[in-house]
C-alpha cells in the first residue's frame, strides 16, 4: 500500500476531502476512534486502505458498545464489545503491514469468556514480526470499588496473571499499563511489573489490594517508570524505595491511617499529587517526613475534598524539601476555614511562583451525624499570625482562587 502524494488522476465528481494526500488523511483518521475510521472505507474506495496504514492506532472496547452505553454495564454487553473487538483486532494485527508499521498499539479490552485467548496470540505475534513497537495496555473493569468484593479483585488478578503468563511478549513492549479493581495478594506484583516489564513507563493501578493492608515496597533500580499513578489502593504504606526514574507521582484515596508512603532514591521525582477524603481515622502526618529523601520535587499539589486537613503544619522542618519548589496547590479546602494556616507552607518555599488554592463548598453534602460518624468535625488548622515573618519576600509570578 503506497501513499498517495496528490499526483494522481481524480475522477471530477470526487469530492475535495478525498483529494488530499494520504499523510493528511491519515492525520484526520487518527484523531476518530477505530470503528469511525473502519467505517470511512464505505463512503469512498479512496480511503479503503487508509485505517491500515495507521501509524498509531488504538483499539477501545468502550468504542464497540452500543450506543448509547448501557447503564451499567453488565457482562453481556461487554462479551459483545469483546466479540467485535476480536474482529477489529484480528483485522488490523492478522493482516501484512509490510509498509506500515505500528509505532504505538493502545489497546483497552474485557477479559471476560475466552476472548483473551484470540486477543493474545495476535498481539504476541505482531510484536515478535516488529509489527507492533510500542504498546499501552488497559486491562478494564466496569464494577465499581464499593461494588467490588475480595473474591471478584483476586479472579481478576488471576485471569491478568493468566493473561500475561501465556502471552510473555506482550509485558516485554509494554511501556503503558492500566490495571483495575485486581487483589495481587497471591501474586508478585513486584516481579510481573518490575523485572518482566523492561520498557514500562507509565504504570495506573485503581482499586489494587496488596493482601491484608501490608506494605508494597518497590525497588527497582533498572525500571524506566516515569509515573506512577494510583487511585483507592488498600496498602498499609507505599514504600519507594528506589526508582531513579520516576518523575510524577499521583495517589488519589489511600486507607492507611498514619504516614502513607515514604521515599528513598527518586532523584527524578518532580511532581507529586496527593488527593484523599480523610475519615475520623486517618490521624494526619508530616510532609517533611515523606518529603525527606526528595531533592528536586518542583511541583506539589495536595486535595483535600472538603474534609479536614490531613497534613500536620510544620515550618522549617519542610525547608530542605520545599526548596526547589516552583508551583504549590491546596485544592479541596473546606469554605468555612481560614486561609493563614497556608502562610506556614509558604514561608518553606522561597522558591515557589504559584500558588494555586480551590475551595470546596458543595450544598448538596449536608452536615449531619452520619457524615461526621465517617469523616467527623470539620476543624479548621490553627496558626498564629505572629509566627509570619517573611511574607514580604514572596515573589509569586501567578495565584488562582477557586470555588
Amino acid at each position: 500500500m503506497e501513499l498517495n502524494n496528490g499526483d494522481d488522476h481524480k475522477p471530477e465528481d470526487e469530492d475535495r476531502l478525498s483529494m488530499l494526500t494520504d499523510d493528511i488523511l491519515l492525520s484526520i483518521l487518527g484523531a476518530v476512534d477505530t470503528t469511525t475510521a473502519v467505517r470511512t472505507g464505505i463512503l469512498s474506495t479512496r480511503w479503503k486502505n487508509l485505517p491500515w496504514l495507521l501509524r498509531e492506532l488504538t483499539i477501545d472496547c468502550k468504542d464497540f458498545l452500543s450506543v448509547p452505553h448501557p447503564n451499567p454495564i453488565e457482562v453481556e454487553h461487554m462479551d459483545k464489545a469483546m466479540a467485535s473487538l476480536t474482529k477489529a483486532a484480528r483485522s488490523f494485527l492478522a493482516v501484512p503491514r509490510t509498509e506500515a508499521t505500528i509505532t504505538r498499539l493502545q489497546l483497552k479490552l474485557y477479559l471476560v469468556n475466552n476472548y483473551s485467548d484470540v486477543i493474545g496470540p495476535l498481539v504476541s505475534q505482531a510484536i515478535d514480526s516488529g509489527k507492533v513497537e510500542d504498546l499501552d495496555l488497559a486491562i478494564i473493569d466496569e464494577k465499581l470499588p464499593d461494588d467490588c468484593y475480595n473474591e471478584d479483585m483476586v479472579r481478576q488478578a488471576h485471569s491478568v496473571d493468566g493473561f500475561f503468563s501465556a502471552h510473555p511478549s506482550v509485558l516485554h513492549c509494554l511501556s503503558r499499563l492500566s490495571l483495575y479493581n485486581i487483589c495481587f495478594s497471591d501474586w508478585d506484583i513486584h516481579h510481573l511489573l518490575f523485572d518482566c516489564c523492561k520498557q514500562l513507563k507509565h504504570l495506573y493501578l485503581s482499586n489494587y489490594d496488596a493482601g491484608g493492608l501490608s506494605a508494597w515496597k518497590i525497588h527497582a533500580p533498572d525500571s524506566k517508570l516515569t509515573v506512577l499513578e494510583l487511585g483507592l489502593c488498600c496498602l498499609g504504606k507505599l514504600e519507594v524505595s528506589c526508582l531513579p526514574k520516576l518523575e510524577r507521582l499521583c495517589w488519589d484515596s489511600w486507607i492507611c491511617p498514619y504516614t502513607p508512603l515514604s521515599f528513598d532514591v527518586v532523584p527524578s521525582l518532580k511532581e507529586l499529587n496527593l488527593i484523599c477524603i480523610a475519615t475520623v481515622d486517618h490521624q494526619g502526618f508530616k510532609l517533611s517526613k515523606v518529603l525527606k529523601d526528595t531533592t528536586s520535587v518542583e511541583n506539589l499539589t495536595l486535595n483535600f475534598q472538603g474534609e479536614k486537613i490531613w497534613i500536620k503544619l510544620e515550618g522549617k522542618q519542610l525547608c530542605t524539601a520545599f526548596n526547589k519548589l516552583r508551583k504549590l496547590s491546596l485544592h479541596g479546602i473546606f469554605v468555612e476555614f481560614d486561609l493563614l494556616w497556608m502562610i506556614v507552607l509558604l514561608e518553606a518555599a522561597p522558591t515557589i511562583g504559584i500558588f494555586d488554592i480551590e475551595i470546596w463548598e458543595h450544598p448538596c453534602i449536608v452536615d449531619n451525624d452520619e457524615r461526621r460518624q465517617i469523616f467527623g468535625d470539620r476543624t479548621s488548622p490553627s496558626c498564629k499570625v505572629s509566627e509570619f515573618k517573611s511574607c514580604k519576600e514572596w515573589l509569586l509570578r501567578g495565584s488562582d482562587y477557586w470555588l
